[in-house]
């Protein structure tokens, strides 16, 4: 690409991406990037993976009580995101999104060649984060999950409706379904009005085409659960509305992993870590934890 078009290219929003921290993909597209850096040497990297329709800049909380911690977190809107180029919410193959996670990954780690990885997915970034680390199992220090999808809801996943909804995908892929309805992602009021009133967040309906992307990956993490032996922790809202708990519970049953854990949140919906206060305090004390506890001893004083 010449130099006055790569200097030209702009996000969504119309800010060049000259002014903003971002890679270039493997199709050539501009990924906006966020980083998270710890005061001190950072102890390890942990890559957040953001949910559907929604960007990585809502985990600037989950990132600065990492950073606490002394650990250096990452992140990037995946492709049709928030300030990231491409078609809104609607991808060609779901494998795009894991490509993107290990290339973002890899440019980290080589600059901290000696630091163990984790990675933190929610929701359809839940799905991400297991594929990625089903794909280079020995990279990862440790997976975790909050409120991931791993299956689909049983209700829309019944042999007829993945019928249609294939038959649709081939016939019109841009027919759009259901919007992700918002009060369904907090108990929190406030959070569910910063969810709905954030322009970086898509509120428009999911395309036919999408869907299927998400069922092909779902299909896939099915397949993979036997053969999972990396450490993962997995916490999950028991009235989580639009990610099923049963996957977690099938994930936390079938993976062969020695070091596996699932802890339920009683009345919780989809986003615990924007969910009540105290909830989500929780959830940041024990994802710390539980990273903290998988580092080697620090070196020195």
């Amino acid at each position: 690409m010449p130099e006055e078009a790569e200097g030209s290219r702009r996000s969504p929003q119309g800010v060049p991406y000259r002014d903003l921290q971002h890679i270039v993909n493997a199709d050539g597209l501009h990924l906006f990037c966020r980083y998270w850096e710890p005061d001190g040497p950072p102890r390890a990297l942990v890559f957040i993976a953001h949910g559907a329709g929604e960007h990585c800049g809502v985990y600037a909380d989950v990132a600065r009580t990492l950073n606490q911690h002394s650990l250096y977190v990452f992140a990037h809107d995946h492709v049709g995101h928030g300030q990231s180029e491409g078609e809104r919410m609607n991808i060609k193959n779901f494998q795009i999104y894991i490509r993107d996670a290990l290339q973002h990954i890899d440019l980290i780690t080589g600059r901290y060649p000696s630091l163990p990885v984790f990675i933190l997915g929610h929701s359809m970034g839940g799905a991400i984060s297991i594929l990625t680390a089903c794909e280079r199992p020995q990279d990862f220090a440790g997976v975790v999950l909050i409120g991931p999808m791993i299956q689909m809801n049983p209700e829309s996943a019944t042999p007829f409706k993945v019928f249609l909804a294939k038959v649709l995908s081939h016939m019109i892929p841009s027919l759009t379904l259901g919007t992700i309805d918002p009060k369904w992602v907090s108990r929190d009021p406030r959070q569910v009005e910063a969810y709905e009133s954030d322009e970086l967040n898509y509120h428009g309906g999911m395309r036919v085409s999408f869907g299927m992307q998400l069922m092909s990956a779902a299909t896939r993490i099915e397949r993979e659960l036997p053969n999972i032996t990396w450490p993962f922790f997995i916490l999950h809202g028991n009235e989580d509305k639009l990610c099923d708990i049963g996957g977690s519970h099938l994930m936390h049953n079938q993976a062969q992993s020695t070091d596996k854990k699932l802890k339920v949140y009683d009345g919780a919906y989809h986003a615990l870590h924007h969910d009540l206060p105290e909830t989500a305090e929780s959830v940041l004390q024990e994802v710390s934890a539980w990273i903290l506890e998988r580092l080697p001893a620090p070196s020195g004083p």
